[in-house]
């Protein structure tokens, strides 16, 4: 019997709301709205989040990066590193010294990759592209997930017979070598040319992170052997800067530890910041990365922009159902005579109740139903937005920001949790927002209701 009971009110709600189709539909699209941007908006906070850990995991999980910083100009005021230079180079940075020192006294590292990069122009016959020289060592490509398209990298003994070989990044070939198989091709970087051995995959360029570690784009290097790079560039690179000279000295430009277990990465790093600290004096010209840390970081960003971004949503929803009492008012104003002729039938207040009730109920579940389904078609509705974006935006701007490279490469997850939440509280509005009618319907005198013209 309260089966059938129900039954029979949820069908009486059904008939009273398609009585006026179009009401009923526009007070249900304040809570289809808020529905579909709680999940569209958690969605693309997901999205967002997971791009950045993935920018984070690119750098390596178990691994610290110790990179070379410029300090400031008043700080390298006679601080030069040997004394036979004249021109008062600046000497600052990561020395090889820092390398042998980390690599022979950390028992926690399985592995250590030293580089050093300059940009500098590089060409083949008419053809240049600005590039990053990279002088590196093999176990470069693996530490940064680097993959070959053809060819080799970098072999030990390229690094013991200081060979003049190059590996191209993937924009780099195909700029130089539109047509061509690059391979045993000679490029020139600066007065130096190097016989191309190797070829790698396109790789999405890593994001800035903070203030310590600046984009970087794998797909227009060049690697060198590191000896190499040492013989052919040196310590000391002159760049030409609005027709006056500049030079600086520099040995290597970063250090890349790999640690074997992961909990022992943070106090390996504080190990390390303050090994180059004694090594380094006053001199700011360091900065170590871990990549961990700002994993956890990003983690921790994600679940306040969720908050963040679930409550702005959420006001839509109550916004919806202020809507739906507005309308339930105006219903039980409409339907006075109806609720006196019920009552004087034998109708209690809990059956008034219960009748006007179940409408606002049906009238937020199917509201939050169908923004449920409008959420599902985010990732959809996403990609068309970043189409529009592509052809209207990217191509009339100048260049493109590593905000909008973030932007086109982002996919909107959908946070499955979020679909019965969301549902619920469409649910939980339509009672909250249905209550105070209801019992203004259920509290009418009979006789009064019967007078009501």
């Amino acid at each position: 019997m309260p089966f059938a009971n129900t039954l029979r009110t949820v069908r009486l709600a059904l008939k009273s709301l398609l009585l006026h189709k179009l009401r009923s539909g526009l007070t249900m699209l304040g809570i289809v709205f808020g529905v579909f941007s709680v999940i569209a908006m958690l969605a693309i906070g997901e999205g967002a989040s997971a791009q950045a850990q993935k920018q984070v995991l690119s750098l390596g999980a178990t691994n610290i990066i110790v990179l070379t910083v410029k300090p400031p100009a008043d700080s390298q005021q006679s601080q030069n590193r040997g004394s036979s230079r004249s021109m008062q180079v600046p000497a600052y940075g990561l020395l090889r010294s820092d390398y042998d020192l980390l690599v022979s006294t950390l028992p926690t590292i399985s592995g250590a990759v030293r580089m050093r990069e300059i940009l500098s122009e590089a060409q083949y016959l008419q053809r240049t592209i600005n590039a990053r020289l990279v002088g590196s060592t093999t176990e470069y490509a693996e530490m940064n997930h680097l993959q070959m398209l053809r060819g080799r990298f970098l072999s030990d003994k390229d690094e013991a017979d200081m060979a003049n070989v190059a590996v191209l990044g993937a924009e780099t070939a195909s700029t130089l070598f539109p047509l061509e198989d690059p391979i045993g091709q000679t490029v020139q970087v600066r007065t130096h040319r190097y016989t191309i051995i190797g070829v790698m995959r396109s790789r999405t360029a890593s994001a800035a992170i903070g203030g310590s570690m600046s984009g970087q784009d794998f797909n227009k290097d060049i690697y060198i052997p590191l000896s190499t790079f040492r013989v052919r560039i040196g310590d000391i690179v002159f760049t030409r800067l609005s027709g006056t000279f500049m030079a600086e000295q520099v040995e290597l430009s970063q250090i890349t530890l790999k640690v074997r277990e992961m909990a022992d990465v943070v106090p390996t790093s504080e190990v390390v910041k303050e090994s180059l600290r004694k090594s380094h004096g006053s001199k700011a010209d360091f900065d170590v990365v871990v990549p961990l840390e700002l994993l956890r970081q990003a983690d921790q960003i994600r679940h306040i922009f969720n908050i963040v971004l679930g409550s702005i949503a959420a006001i839509s929803l109550i916004v919806g159902g202020i809507g739906i009492m507005n309308i339930m008012l105006a219903t039980v104003t409409e339907r006075t005579r109806e609720i006196g002729i019920r009552r004087a039938l034998g109708a209690r207040q809990r059956d008034i109740i219960s009748q006007f009730l179940t409408e606002t109920i049906v009238l937020a579940g199917s509201g939050g139903l169908i923004g449920i389904l409008l959420g599902l078609c985010t990732p959809l509705a996403f990609e068309g937005l970043k189409g529009i974006v592509n052809n209207f935006v990217l191509d009339r701007s100048s260049g493109t920001s590593q905000m909008s490279k973030m932007f086109t490469e982002m996919d909107p997850k959908i946070a499955w949790w979020s679909l019965p939440v969301a549902f619920g509280i469409s649910v939980g509005i339509g009672i909250i927002f249905g209550i105070y009618p209801a019992r203004s319907a259920a509290m009418m005198d009979p006789i009064e209701a019967l007078r009501h013209e």
